[in-house]
């Protein structure tokens, strides 16, 4: 099963990190959590890692469809996306796909809920390709 969206760009990480949040803002997403692998890596269990950090992306509608649908769905929220170095000169981003809570929950109402996510995370991810 795949559960990654994901896109390689030839850009340097702190620029495209900056991208993403815009992009995931133009598709209605705020970043309500910023996790910062490699920092906490280094200070925890003093291994290198390349820059890497989670953004927990949110787009209120969806999320409150989401768990209006099924209460559990707050386990896969908010909507996961990472942003990691690929080398000197390249990033990758990627999203967790949404259609995994459809296959994870039984709620019939998650489906849409899903696909609009899925569709809107997908355009954030196309708006950075181009």
């Amino acid at each position: 099963m795949s559960y990654a969206m994901t896109i390689r760009l030839s850009a340097g990480f702190t620029p495209t990190v900056e991208r993403v949040r815009a992009a995931l803002k133009e598709q209605g997403f705020g970043v309500l959590t910023e996790i910062d692998m490699r920092a906490t890596l280094r200070e925890k269990l003093g291994v290198d890692l390349e820059e890497y950090v989670i953004l927990g992306a949110c787009n209120p509608p969806l999320a409150h469809r989401a768990v209006e649908a099924d209460r559990n769905i707050g386990l896969l929220l908010p909507c996961n996306v990472v942003v990691r170095a690929d080398g000197p000169d390249a990033t990758l981003v990627q999203a967790l796909d949404p259609q995994v809570m459809v296959q994870l929950s039984d709620a019939a109402e998650l489906r849409a809920v899903a696909d609009e996510a899925t569709r809107r995370l997908r355009a954030a991810l196309d708006a950075l390709s181009g």
